[in-house]
């Protein structure tokens, strides 16, 4: 009669080999980060994961374990620019003049956009995502109270929207991409023709 083969023993976890994983594996998101940080700075919020990959010097399964999604990826680029423009236009919303606290809000959009290739279409992609960490709800909903207190006080159209506003700024900032002497002439155009 044969003997029955002895059961598999679960491997015992070795916790060294376990915390050289960790630190691979953060090793390798660093890579990725700073990666995208150069690449999305150079071509915007379209740029390639491939490139993002090949400069981290990983393979593009390693980034999607990583980022599963451009827009996650796109997240983490952004957060600290993020977080930095909703601390400086968070005051607005408690400033004495309604109509100049939104013409400023706007005015920063702007700087700030054209500052960092790849912001402005990442807040509209991220409008309405659930799984991302950084703070661009805020940058909306700031701009609704800021033109919500200009139209009560008279100070815009009454029939702006905050999408409506938040185009003007991405369709701004998109052409002087391409011609960026025309940024200032544009936006007092459309500042222009939101106030009353």
């Amino acid at each position: 009669m044969a003997s029955k083969p002895a059961p598999q023993q679960a491997p015992v976890e070795d916790p060294e080999l376990e915390k050289g994983m960790r630190a691979h594996a953060k090793r390798n998101h660093e890579k990725l980060r700073v990666a995208a940080g150069v690449v999305v700075g150079e071509q915007g919020a379209d740029a390639s994961l491939e490139e993002i990959s090949r400069r981290a010097g990983l393979g593009s399964a390693t980034l999607y374990r990583h980022y599963p999604t451009r827009l996650i990826l796109l997240d983490i680029v952004f957060h600290d620019r993020v977080e930095a423009l909703v601390a400086e236009t968070a005051p607005l919303v408690s400033a004495a003049d309604p109509g100049d606290a939104l013409i400023t809000w706007l005015r920063t959009l702007v700087r700030h956009f054209t500052a960092n290739l790849g912001l402005a279409k990442f807040l509209a992609m991220a409008e309405g995502a659930k799984e991302l960490t950084s703070a661009h709800a805020q940058v909306r909903d700031t701009g609704k109270k800021l033109l919500s207190r200009a139209q009560k006080a008279k100070a815009v159209n009454a029939d702006a929207t905050i999408a409506d506003l938040l185009r003007l700024v991405n369709a701004i900032v998109l052409s002087a991409e391409r011609e960026p002497a025309t940024i200032t002439r544009l936006l007092d155009l459309a500042i222009a023709g939101i106030r009353r």
